[in-house]
């Protein structure tokens, strides 16, 4: 009598898997900087193309810079600059508004992160051989190209209100590149939050309670010098005050001393502290 023998079929799905699963097990460091710039560079274009299909998410953007300047110019500026200055006002706000524009738009990506999870988007990533930081990256990228829109949207409002350039074009770059960079620092600070948070809601309710404070506790609105004591001594310390004078006084070609030095110190250390930790994080997550 003969005997049959079985033999079991080679599992050939899962050895062509297990290369990817190790390589995205180990993170990225067995990925190379010219790949992680790629991978880079396609979840710029997935977040651009999400962006395409979905044009109200650019509604803060390009509303936002022209309902804050009419409204401060027009209903505060004749109570911060006198009845009739609403133009010296202008030159005033208008650099200052440039530090808020960053960190309102930075809270839309904690919010964004936290409702990736949400959907499922993350769990996509989670077994793509790709670095997990390169997910976050490209969320700045296109955060900080939304931020571009927003500030100069700003400023043809401004100049349409009056605003005039004292400085020269470099100075105006120079403004922007400060407010792009001090920006691109605080989205850290956000993402971590919507890393950490339930719930969107829960991420936007935080950052209300940091951005009020931060935003209204400035010199972005008023002078300082019109504050009480104990408010002058946080607005000296507050970085949104440092990136407000740089901005402004680089615009209106006035002496800038330390605050551009100061703005570029907060934002190295921003990033330097929460870009690690919103990393770690993530891959804790993933």
């Amino acid at each position: 009598m003969s005997t049959v023998t079985t033999t079991k079929p080679h599992d050939t799905a899962g050895t062509a898997a297990s290369p990817a699963a190790a390589a995205a097990g180990h993170g990225e460091g067995r990925i190379g900087l010219r790949a992680n710039l790629r991978h880079i560079g396609a979840l710029v274009r997935r977040n651009a193309l999400q962006i395409k299909q979905d044009p109200e998410s650019m509604f803060d953007v390009l509303f936002m810079p022209i309902i804050f300047t009419l409204l401060f110019v027009f209903v505060f500026g004749g109570a911060v600059s006198g009845k009739g200055n609403q133009g010296e006002y202008v030159s005033y706000l208008v650099p200052g508004l440039m530090a808020m524009m960053g960190m309102n738009i930075a809270m839309a990506v904690g919010t964004g992160v936290n409702d990736d999870f949400k959907k499922g988007v993350m769990d996509r990533f989670r077994s793509m051989p790709i670095a997990r930081s390169s997910v976050l990256l490209a969320k700045i990228v296109v955060e900080v190209g939304r931020m571009l829109v927003a500030i100069a949207i700003l400023l043809c409002v401004g100049f349409i209100l009056g605003l005039s350039i004292q400085g020269s074009v470099l100075d105006l770059f120079l403004s922007i590149g400060l407010s792009v960079v001090f920006g691109a620092s605080l989205m850290w600070i956000f993402i971590l939050l919507g890393l950490t948070m339930k719930t969107a809601q829960a991420v936007q309710g935080m950052a209300m309670l940091v951005l009020m404070p931060l935003q209204f506790g400035s010199s972005i609105f008023a002078k300082p010098s019109t504050m009480p004591g104990w408010l002058q001594s946080f607005t000296d310390y507050n970085p949104l005050s440092n990136l407000a004078d740089a901005a402004r006084a680089l615009i209106n070609g006035t002496p800038v001393g330390n605050s551009v030095w100061m703005t570029l110190a907060w934002s190295l250390a921003i990033t330097a502290v929460t870009m690690p930790l919103a990393v770690r994080k993530f891959r804790q997550k993933t």
